[in-house]
């Protein structure tokens, strides 16, 4: 006898189509069974050990963050419930160029230093791997969600070349190809970039063709941060496109937001250049959170020259005053790189988390309403907290617009993503609220899409995108990765003022069949597994 039968759930079934009511069963971790309106007259219904009573409520599949950065989370919060409580399945990792593979020992203390404030220092992690491979079989050890890894190319960037602002030489660049082609054999999905970030910025778009036609070899795609999210941004996005199709690489635009002043009410030229690139044959996709604001580090706004050689040559030089007054020169007038080119609005730049619990007095309010406080002006206040901070606080960055993020998600392309940075104090509400707030918030009560069509922007277009042929759908003989939900209650609980609320409405989570989440409550499931990208044929 089969192990679970969920019986009269109203599935949605991630394609897009109608819901219909079904009794859908489950074995051996994957459906097994759907037995469309099971409780007509007359109809043989299922049985299995234990039956799940669904009356009420959404089946659907599992929801794929398209942009995770729970690296490290997933083997530090064996609960995961960030994620798991929102009904996501499959998390998309190694984002934004910087990542904790492929590594030496000289690479991962850099990278550690540098993205502590989006996974905290690591002090607490057991780092036994160093490759692709080896992160991948340590999350097989068992974790709450799956994950899937994209090769981070500015972390193969800091082993193959350093974190100096200089084109490759031909060596390096052999060197960066082969590290990619090893991340693709051993299971990542793709390849990330964090083009404002460094030292994967440093690339010109010469490499990056390069590295991606090793990355459409193997059948992936390429997931950039691309140069500019503010003056600049649409020139940024063609500069993708372009250097995608040269390559025959599949595109996923990672966060694809219209953000600062300069974009408010240009999401139709983003979303024309795209439906043009998708008309000429390209293969293109693209992750958003539905939120306005925007999450980084603080050090992350400074300018790439900044950065250069690392986080110590950058503490170094804000200690410095002569060149401390250059950056803020670049910050404040000028518009920096690392700011997308604007210039920086200190009102905007809300202290979200600290790397030191003794400067938590910053966490919560803007850098310009701490500067008032203390009597300084914004970049005394800035500058001191960076370098007291070394490097680790982040930031919620208020510069977005509604009418583009309600825009953009509606394209047939799009899929969703929470960039949500775990880490601090107050962070962003996306980390713990994306999905729910997509079906209570934009669906439910805004009408800006169907339920059906959300629904497939969650789970089949993210899972078609990954190449993965049996998920993403409520199927017979696909993966058990299941969310049932309440339509009418589901909701995001997360907010900026209490951002790590749990969401409501989402009784149940499965992941390979197995509940993670059981009558709204964590298990002590470790159902998780690494999802490996497979090769072509």
């Amino acid at each position: 006898m089969e192990e679970l039968v969920i019986r009269d759930a109203d599935v949605v079934d991630g394609s897009g189509a109608d819901s219909y009511r079904a009794d859908v069963v489950v074995d051996g971790g994957r459906i097994v069974s759907i037995v469309k309106e099971a409780s007509a007259a007359g109809c043989q219904r299922p049985k299995a050990r234990r039956e799940l009573d669904a009356e009420g409520l959404v089946l659907s599949p599992g929801f794929v963050d398209m942009h995770a950065h729970s690296d490290l989370a997933l083997l530090r919060d064996p609960d995961h419930s960030a994620k798991a409580a929102q009904g996501v399945t499959l998390e998309v990792i190694g984002q934004d160029g910087l990542s904790y593979a492929p590594v030496d020992d000289r690479t991962l203390g850099e990278v550690r230093r540098a993205i502590a404030g989006w996974n905290g220092s690591g002090d607490d992690i057991d780092f036994d791997w160093r490759s692709v491979g080896e992160y991948l079989d340590r999350l097989d050890r068992g974790i709450a969600v799956n994950a899937a890894y994209l090769i981070p190319q500015g972390t193969v960037r800091a082993l193959a070349v350093g974190w100096e602002d200089r084109e490759a030489t031909p060596a390096e660049l052999d060197r960066m190809r082969q590290l990619v082609a090893e991340g693709m054999e051993q299971g990542a999905v793709g390849m990330s970039s964090g083009l404002t970030y460094t030292p994967g910025m440093y690339a010109k778009d010469a490499e990056l063709t390069e590295l991606c036609r090793v990355v459409a070899s193997y059948g992936g795609y390429y997931c950039p941060h691309h140069r500019s999210y503010g003056a600049g941004a649409l020139e940024a996005y063609e500069e993708m496109v372009a250097l995608t199709r040269e390559a025959g690489c599949s595109l996923h635009l990672a966060h694809a937001t219209m953000n600062f002043g300069v974009n408010k009410g240009r999401a139709p030229e983003l979303l024309s250049l795209l439906d043009e690139a998708l008309a000429a044959g390209a293969d293109i996709s693209l992750d958003t959170y539905p939120y306005t604001p925007g999450c980084t580090t603080l050090a992350a706004m400074l300018p790439s020259w900044a950065n250069e050689g690392g986080p110590e040559r950058t503490i170094e030089r804000l200690a410095d005053e002569e060149t401390a007054a250059r950056i803020r020169h670049d910050l404040e007038v000028t518009g920096s790189d690392g700011c997308h080119g604007v210039p920086i609005e200190w009102d905007t730049i809300e202290i979200s988390g600290v790397g030191d619990p003794a400067l938590a007095e910053f966490v919560g309010r803007t850098v310009q309403e701490s500067a008032d406080i203390r009597g300084e002006v914004p970049w005394v206040t800035a500058r001191g907290l960076l370098l007291a901070d070394r490097l680790a606080s982040t930031i919620l960055q208020h510069v977005g617009h509604e009418e583009n993020v309600r825009a953009i998600m509606r394209h047939r392309v799009h899929t969703g993503g929470s960039d949500g940075i775990l880490q601090g104090a107050k962070p962003h509400p996306r980390a713990y609220g994306t999905f729910p707030h997509y079906l209570g918030h934009y669906v439910r009560e805004l009408g800006v899409m169907s339920l059906e069509e959300c629904v497939a922007h969650l789970t089949s277009r993210p899972a078609a995108r990954l190449r993965l042929p049996d998920r993403g759908l409520v199927r017979e003989g696909y993966v058990a990765d299941l969310v049932l939900f309440d339509p009418a209650t589901v909701a995001a609980g997360s907010s900026f003022a209490e951002p790590r609320v749990l969401p409501t409405g989402i009784p149940h989570v499965l992941v390979g069949g197995r509940f993670v989440i059981e009558d709204g409550r964590r298990t002590d499931a470790l159902a998780g597994r690494a999802v490996r990208g497979i090769p072509p044929a």
